[in-house]
Formats: C-alpha cells, sequence, structure tokens
C-alpha cells in the first residue's frame, strides 16, 4: 500500500540549498507554454529549478508541488518562500496525483511536469546511499519515512534469482548472473550494509575494458528502481496524469533511461491514437552540447510531451 499525505513531513535535520540543476529548462518551459495565472504541476519538485522559472515566466500562475522525498520538499520549500501563496507542497509519490488534487483541479491543469529518477541532491547525500562514488548506508529509499525496505533489506533477503531478474531487467546488467551470484555468496560471510561493499563487490565481478562508465552503475540503478518500486510508478502516472489535464494542457516528462524512456513513449503514442490528445516532440528532445559539457548528469536526458486537445479543436500555440 502506498500512503500519501497532504501534509509535508519535515527531516529531522537542517536541509540546504539544492545543488541540482535542472535539466532542459528552456526546453520544458518552451513545452509547458506557462500561461498567466494558471494551474500547474511538479510532480517531482526536487529543489525546485524548473517550478521557480515556471512561476518566474508565467504571472499570477500556480504550482502544486509535489515529491515523494521530504528532504526535497524542504529544498523546494525554501526555494519557492518567494511566491508565497502561490505555490502548494504535498508529500506524495506521483502515483498518486490524481488522488492527492482537488476535485476542483483534477482536469483543469494546465500543466505536468516529471522529471524522473534520482536527483544530484540526492546522489551527493553519502547517508541517502544512491551513489557507488560516496560511501554510506546502502539504503537508496525515496521516502525513509514511509518505505520499509531498504537496498541492504531487499539484498538479504531475495534469492539469486530473482537478484538476477532485477539486475538484467532494470539494469540491463549483462553480468546480472555472475553479479547476483557474488552477492549470494557474499552474505553468507556477512550483511552487505554499505555502498563501498556493494560497489567493489561488483566491480570484482565486471571487467572494466573499455566502459566508460563505472562497473557498479547498472547494478545501482536497478536495485534504486527495485526498491523504489519505480517502473511500476510511472506507469500509473502515465495512465492518470493526461486525464488531469485542461483542455490545451501538456504533460511533460523528461526521462534518464531506456526504460523510463521506452514505457513514456509508448504511453503517449497510445494516447495520441484517440482524438483527445496529440503527440508533442514526436522523437523527443535532448540536451543541447553546450549543455551536456556543463552538466555531465544530463547527457542521457530525453524530453516528451503529450497535449490534451483543446475543446473546439484549435490548437495553442
Amino acid at each position: 500500500m502506498i500512503l500519501v499525505s497532504r501534509d509535508l513531513s519535515r527531516p529531522s535535520g537542517p536541509v540546504g540549498p539544492s545543488c541540482h540543476e535542472p535539466v532542459m529548462l528552456r526546453e520544458v518551459l518552451d513545452l509547458l507554454a506557462p500561461r498567466p495565472g494558471g494551474l500547474y504541476v511538479d510532480a517531482t519538485v526536487g529543489g525546485g529549478g524548473h517550478a521557480a522559472a515556471l512561476l518566474e515566466e508565467a504571472e499570477g500562475a500556480r504550482l502544486i508541488a509535489v515529491d515523494r522525498d521530504a528532504q526535497a520538499l524542504e529544498r523546494a520549500r525554501l526555494r519557492l518562500a518567494p511566491f508565497g501563496d502561490r505555490v502548494r507542497f504535498l508529500h506524495a509519490p506521483f502515483s498518486a496525483l490524481a488522488g492527492v488534487l482537488g476535485p476542483d483541479e483534477r482536469g483543469r491543469v494546465d500543466g505536468i511536469l516529471a522529471d524522473l529518477g534520482v536527483s544530484s541532491d540526492q546522489l551527493e547525500d553519502r547517508a541517502r546511499g544512491f551513489s557507488f562514488q560516496k560511501d554510506g548506508p546502502l539504503d537508496m529509499r525515496m521516502d525513509p519515512s514511509r518505505q520499509k525496505t531498504s537496498a541492504a533489506v531487499l539484498l538479504a533477503s531475495a534469492s539469486e534469482d530473482q537478484i538476477e531478474s532485477w539486475l538484467r531487467e532494470y539494469g540491463e546488467e549483462r553480468f546480472a548472473r555472475r553479479i547476483a551470484r557474488a552477492i549470494v555468496d557474499a552474505r553468507r560471510v556477512g550483511p552487505l550494509l554499505r555502498t563501498s561493499q556493494l560497489a567493489d563487490l561488483v566491480s570484482r565481478c565486471v571487467p572494466r575494458g573499455r566502459q566508460s562508465i563505472h562497473p557498479a552503475t547498472r547494478t545501482f540503478q536497478a536495485l534504486r528502481i527495485a526498491v523504489n518500486g519505480e517502473l511500476d510508478e510511472l506507469d500509473a502516472l502515465l495512465a492518470s496524469a493526461p486525464r488531469l489535464l485542461a483542455p490545451g494542457g501538456v504533460l511533460a516528462v523528461l526521462s534518464f533511461h531506456s526504460l523510463e524512456d521506452r514505457r513514456v513513449k509508448l504511453a503517449f503514442r497510445n494516447e495520441a491514437r484517440s482524438q483527445d490528445y496529440e503527440l508533442l516532440l514526436p522523437r523527443g528532445a535532448v540536451p543541447s552540447r553546450a549543455e551536456q559539457a556543463r552538466n555531465p548528469r544530463a547527457r542521457s536526458a530525453r524530453l516528451r510531451g503529450l497535449r490534451r486537445r483543446p475543446e473546439g479543436g484549435e490548437v495553442r500555440p
């Protein structure tokens, strides 16, 4: 069961300003085309970079800032404080978006943004356990206040076949069987509790060869997706979000790996087969070379959009 709340669950310790740079900021704003007085939802508000730019661009626009990560929501609260009551904060997963919006908001949203995956703030916080580059507890939960099962707990209880399946399906890892067997062998000696333990284990299993990425990259991605049920969350969002849009409203999704992008592309194409929605950016948009050079974490990003057709068939410019 996924629990949702309209209240912001504040983290126990102080939260500093965000270090996350919003990806494809100009492209996102051009796609959403925010209008004065409009109603918008940032379903993964994170550090608030996209949200702040949207509110600055459209005078009097209102924003519903949603995130399942209480720390991210607190950072957004700090970043968006100058906009006062134009912003409402909801601590919830985006899969629950249809349930947490009010009845007077459903079907009247002018734009929804979902920026998928993990943020720089989460990666840089060693205590969250998302990164193999920083030693910390093997956690990876997006919402520790409501999720009981961390990556360490998952690896301690899953079978070798299950671990292999996650690595192969969610990480597209060629050496999934070898890594899964090594994890099971290692836990006979003692539990895997630290990110450095898992990263070192995977590095011993995967030959570096000419790889341009760290050997543990795919394993950490796969475990993070498994811990947080990310693909199920995304499927739920893609099924519900189009129905929340007002006529002429746009759903924009930023994805960062092929598993996400394939789902978004297929869902948007299916919606566009009806007379109610039209596909925007049919081939997707990617960051400029300048942005990729400035922000390496943007390199795998792809932006797609879906618009609910305006009543009467006229297309909003």
